[in-house]
Parts: structure tokens; sequence; C-alpha cells
């Protein structure tokens, strides 16, 4: 360890408030890892969540370290106590995001820690992972961790540290997994699983080495929010929320969208009441002027409103995420209005009705012209839309239908905004559509990407004369990365392990590997086929799954929602 390298550490202590050092002995040492920079990570409310969850168990001690920042090449070590990873019982990583994959690879080498699993000794940390992204579908990390713990981190944690605080140093590390995986709900073990696979590449048979471990992985959930705080425990200025404190007051969604994840994977919809969150609110203004209402269904919480103004009477202000367009009352905007809110966002996602109905958003062109009105009359002046291309069934028409919406709405706004303060701007924010496992769109393949630039264009070229429209979107490539990490099997560990040894490199990646990545990006999946995740029971049946899917599908007569044919072969792409 470098002086340079420990002052930084220290530095990062000096501006932090809230964080936690244990004395080094007898308890179980975990170091969490988040596979992106600091400011990233530190802005993860589920990564701070679970910090404080470990290191509130009486027999554990947990720190953090992050993924180095540019021109950084020292071994990693730990923030709170400055240690070798390598001097930890356990590395666990924390994954939101598909697209962090390759920095997991590179942060074990940095650590001194073999990279595959079935390298590492006795002496080595167990790796192990959770999170959305893993809970999702695990199997394209499968050669690379020693253990998953799928769901959610409140209901499967504490067992799991209960065992491993009694039992990881008294074990060899098989013996200590094989208890893991029989005894621990959500513990998946990916060596403990034989998956066999056919020669057109698809799953075959999926079977457990050992008829004592579960066929098929529970994810845990929470039942009761109340019954523990979700909120931010270390306060710093150096995130992407740093003006504000944030607590979580919803989880899980009940709406249902065909594309959403929340809706699915994370069900039942569940709210924490105002009595449960009012000392949260407490100890965020104490620090903060500004608390943010964190959730997947924020406006749709039974006592929103109240809940900000508990917050507006307490002294402080209010920042809440994207709202829902048939959520948005009177009422709220004003409330928005006095929280000194200029810029909402909302999720449109389709221009056309049609395109709507299939992903099953639930809303009309009506209620989004009557939100706007209500933001105009409460002097919003800027307004950010999320919209999608790329979905299922999608038309070069469904382009056309987006520019039409956004110049009725810009309309809108001026109409209403006449002898008020004044609107400014409309900002598009384009997405691609990217199927996710667990929901009915995950046998749908993904939009190609020479399609999507152009749908985009379209787009761009048609609103470009429109002074108060901005219209920002991703990169199309990535987009077929992120795909095929959350679409992929165990096979695709090889090229992330390529992609690794290439300096992060992925066309030379896809050369060198003999595996076809179109076949998990570009390639409609069947309904009755086993898909890499299958064997995860997310809480929803696949029969609910497939009506869902085919629904969407129905479109009119003479439609052809055929697989998209690629035009291009993604291993020659320069990426």
């Amino acid at each position: 360890m470098s002086w340079k390298q420990k002052k930084r550490c220290l530095d990062r202590l000096a501006g932090e408030e809230g964080w936690s050092r244990k004395v080094w002995g007898e308890s179980l040492t975990v170091c969490l890892a988040y596979p992106n920079l600091y400011r990233t990570g530190m802005s993860n409310l589920g990564f701070q969540a679970v910090y404080a969850l470990i290191n509130r168990h009486p027999a554990c001690l947990c720190e953090r370290v992050f993924f180095p920042e540019p021109g950084d090449d020292d071994p990693l070590i730990s923030i709170e106590s400055q240690r070798p990873l390598a001097d930890f019982d356990i590395i666990a990583f924390s994954l939101s995001f598909e697209n962090d994959y390759p920095q997991i690879l590179r942060m074990l080498e940095m650590a001194g820690i073999p990279i595959e699993a079935a390298a590492r000794g006795k002496k080595d940390p167990l790796v192990i992972a959770g999170g959305i992204a893993a809970t999702l579908n695990p199997e394209p990390l499968a050669d690379f961790f020693d253990l998953f713990l799928l769901g959610e981190g409140e209901a499967v944690l504490p067992g799991f540290l209960d065992l491993a605080a009694s039992l990881r140093r008294d074990l060899p590390r098989e013996a200590f997994l094989a208890r893991i995986q029989k005894e621990i709900a959500g513990a998946y073990v990916p060596r403990f699983y034989q998956v066999t696979t056919g020669e057109d590449g698809r799953i075959t048979a999926r079977e457990p080495v050992d008829p004592a471990f579960p066929r098929r992985i529970v994810r845990p959930w929470a039942a009761d929010l109340d019954a523990f705080p979700t909120e931010q425990g270390i306060t710093t200025a150096d995130t992407e929320f740093g003006g504000m404190f944030l607590t979580e007051v919803s989880r899980g969604c009940r709406r249902g969208c065909r594309f959403c994840a929340a809706g699915f994977v994370c069900r039942p919809a569940r709210f924490r009441s105002a009595a449960a969150l009012a000392p949260s609110f407490r100890r965020g203004l104490e620090k903060k002027k500004t608390i943010g209402l964190l959730g997947t269904a924020v406006s749709d919480h039974p006592a929103l409103i109240p809940l900000c103004r508990s917050i507006l009477d307490a002294g402080g202000s209010v920042a809440v995420g994207s709202l829902r367009l048939d959520r948005l009352s009177g009422p709220m905007a004003a409330l928005l209005k006095e929280t000194g809110v200029e810029t909402v966002s909302l999720a449109p996602e389709a221009g056309s009705q049609r395109l709507r109905d299939v992903i099953r958003k639930g809303i009309t062109e009506g209620e989004i012209f009557s939100a706007v009105e209500k933001l105009m009359e409460c002097d919003m002046v800027q307004v950010r839309l999320y919209f999608m291309v790329g979905l299922p069934t999608e038309m070069d028409e469904d382009m056309d239908a987006i520019v039409r919406l956004v110049k009725g709405m810009e309309h809108h706004a001026r109409r209403y905004s006449k002898g008020r303060k004044g609107f400014r701007r409309l900002t598009l924010s384009i997405n691609q559509f990217i199927p996710k496992p667990g929901t009915p769109f995950q046998w749908h393949p993904l939009e190609d990407t020479a399609v999507v630039k152009r749908r985009i264009r379209r787009i761009t070229d048609a609103l470009r004369g429109e002074k108060a429209v901005r219209v920002i979107h991703d990169i199309p490539k990535w987009n077929y990365i992120q795909a095929l990490l959350s679409l992929g099997d165990r096979t695709v560990g090889r090229i992330l392990l390529a992609v690794h040894r290439r300096g992060g490199n992925w066309a030379n990646a896809f050369r060198e590997v003999n595996v076809n990545p179109d076949f998990y990006v570009y390639r409609r999946k069947e309904t009755e086929e086993i898909l890499p995740w299958d064997f995860i029971d997310h809480g929803t049946e696949k029969t609910l799954l497939i009506s869902e899917y085919r629904k969407a599908l129905s479109g009119p007569p003479g439609t052809d929602f055929g697989p998209p044919q690629p035009g291009t072969d993604f291993k020659s792409v320069p990426i």
C-alpha cells in the first residue's frame, strides 16, 4: 500500500459522516464491493443499506471498496482500515447493472484474488454477490462467484450472516458452501448445479449435483418494510445526490408494465407507513435540507402528499423521481411547486396509444396532456420525458407518433404557461428497450442496432427545428452488450473473461471466443425452452408471463412481428 493510496482513503473518510469502523478480532470480516466509481456506488441506496445491515450484526464487520479512479493501478484496499482485500473472509459484490460486470474481474485481479472460483484455495476469501442484476440472472457470472444471495438483502442476509459467522472458519470451503446451499433460502452456489446444452446451444437440462440441494432457488422478500429502515447511512458531498438525504418509501410495483422487472420480479408492491418514515425524515433533515424519496413506484404511495407535506412543514424540501402521469394531481403539482421544483420527469415510454397498450403502460394521451396542464398551471418550466425505442411490435410510424406527441405537448405547455413564469424546455430522454429476465418480454429479441440508430435519427431530425425541445439518447452498441449480459447463460462468462484479458476490447473478445453472441441477443426464444434463469422462483408464474407476452404480440391482422434480421455480424463490429 502506497502513502498516496492510504491518503485517498483517509480523505474519503474525512468527507463522510456516518461510516462505521469496527475493531478487527474474531468478527466475520466482509468487504462490500461496488464495481463502479465511489461517486456512483455511494449514490446507491441498496449498497448503503447492506453496509449498515452487515455492521449491525454483532458478529460481523463490514468495510467498503470501489472500482478505482482512472490512473489508480495500486492493489485494492478497503476504505475504512486500508487493508488488502485478501485479508477479508468474504468479498461481497453489490450488483445493480450488467454493464459493470467487466469491472468485477478487474477488481478481483487488482486484489490478488483468483478470478475464477474454481482456482481459489482455502486461504482465499469467499467471493459472493447479490443485488437486482444477480437476482434477475446470475448465470453469465457463474464461473467467477462462489455464491450468490438472490432476493432482498433484508430477507436473505441475516440468516446467511448467522451461519457464516458460526461456521466459516471451521469448515472447508466446499463443506461450508454446501451448508449454505441447503439451509439458506435464496442461496445459489453455481458449482453445485450441472447445466447441459444441446448442439443448438439451448439448455436441455439443469440438475443439482446433490439431491439435498433445491432444484429451484426461491427469491426471499421482506413482507413488512416498516420493520426496518432503508435510508442513507453515510452522507457525503461526493455522490450523484450529494445535496439530499435518500430514503426508501416503497418497493415493488403493482402496475405490471410488460417491459419492467419491478412489476414482476419485485412483487408484491409494498409501501412504508408515514409513522415508520417520520423518524427517517427527522434524521435526514438533521443532515440535509432535501429528502429524496426513492422507490419503484413512489407516486403510487397512498400517502405521498401527506408525506411530502410533513417534510415541508419541518422546513425541508422534497425530491421525487419520475412520476406516473396518471398520478400527477393538481395538489401534487402544487406541492412540487411549493418545494421549489422546476423540472419534473414523466415517462410516456411510447408515442402511440397502440404501443402503450402493447407494453401495458396504462396511460392515455388525454392523461398525458392533463399532466402537462397541471404542471404549467404551477409554473413548472421544464419537463423531462422518457421514451423507449425498439419495443416489441414497434414500427417507424411509432417514431412519428413520438414526434407528434412531443410537438403537441410543447404547444400545450406554451398555451397553458402564458401569463405565468413561462415554459422553457422539454427534454426527451430516449433509451433502447432491453428485454429483462422474469418479465413477459424475456422471450423477445433485442431490436437490431442499425434499426434503433435509424429510428432515433428519425426522431431527432423531425424535432431539430423545435428550439424548446432537447433530445438525448443512449448509445445502441452498448445496449447490445447489456442485453448479452442480461440474457446470457454460463457460456457468456467465457466472453466476459476474454474481454478482461483483452483490456475491455469486446470486438476482439467476440473474435477470440467461439460463441455467437447474437444467439442470446437477437434470437426470439420459444416459450417452451429452458431459459438460463428459469431455476429462480421470482414469485410470478411462468404461465402468467407467457399469457402477457402473447397478449402483447396479438396485433392487428397482417402485422409481421417476426424476429429482426440483423444486418451485421456483431463479431466484426468494433465496440
